[in-house]
């Protein structure tokens, strides 16, 4: 991660993704296969070895180099006819994506390993003194006589990380269109040099701005002193 200062001097949070570019290796319809979408492949500086098999698949695009990943993407209902994208068109993040756009970025999370519960699920663990005997167990997994087994959704300990995250109604900041970079507010799942995919925020919301207090409804005043008793 990193950080951009705007022309207000505000510092933001930011992370700089590599989008693309990203080349359609497929064009998929309603009428062929049931369904409107587009395979997209990641190019990158060094291509890929593949099979014959796959590779044929890319020679059938166009000639295009392969790729080490292949994503396919929805179209929606309609764009396929309005802007129709075929096999060797080029997607770039200039044209897809402009300065302040919403956006949701998937990944995956990074990877944590065997965990125990207190990490793993927020367990809050025994008390932390000396003879206690009940540090970071996991306690009691169910009752004995009934139901006599352990509820299926028991929380315990087990392999954590790996998984499919999306984070919502991230920000962009910029659009480096020459050098095919996002500069995307805040931070994005996975660790550096993973593969992310990155759409249009679905439920795209607001930026909330605070307002400057205006000036006529604020007031100084000094609290009267108490007045001393005399002496009788």
């Amino acid at each position: 991660m990193t950080q951009v200062f705007s022309p207000d001097g505000t510092v933001s949070p930011a992370t700089l993704v590599k989008a693309g570019p990203c080349v359609v290796l497929q064009a998929k319809g309603a009428q062929t296969d049931g369904y409107e979408a587009v395979q997209l492949g990641f190019v990158e500086e060094k291509p890929a070895k593949v099979n014959k098999a796959l590779g044929g698949h890319y020679k059938k695009a166009g000639n295009v180099p392969p790729t080490r990943v292949r994503r396919e993407i929805k179209v929606a209902p309609g764009a396929a006819d309005e802007a129709p994208l075929k096999a060797g068109d080029q997607i770039l993040v200039g044209g897809v994506f402009h300065d302040g756009d919403r956006i949701d970025v998937i990944g995956i999370s990074r990877g944590k390993g065997f965990q125990g519960v207190m990490k793993r699920h927020n367990f809050a663990g025994g008390a932390a003194t000396h003879g206690s005997m009940f540090h970071r167990a996991p306690g009691s997994i169910g009752a004995s006589s009934f139901p006599s087994r352990v509820v299926k959704g028991m929380r315990a300990a087990g392999r954590m990380g790996g998984d499919q995250v999306t984070v919502r109604n991230l920000k962009v900041v910029t659009v480096d269109g020459d050098n095919n970079v996002l500069i995307i507010r805040g931070a994005v799942p996975g660790a550096p040099g993973t593969y992310l995919i990155v759409r249009k925020a679905i439920a795209a919301k607001k930026e909330v701005v605070a307002q400057a207090e205006k000036a006529g409804k604020v007031t100084v005043a000094k609290k009267p002193a108490a007045a001393k008793k005399g002496k009788k």
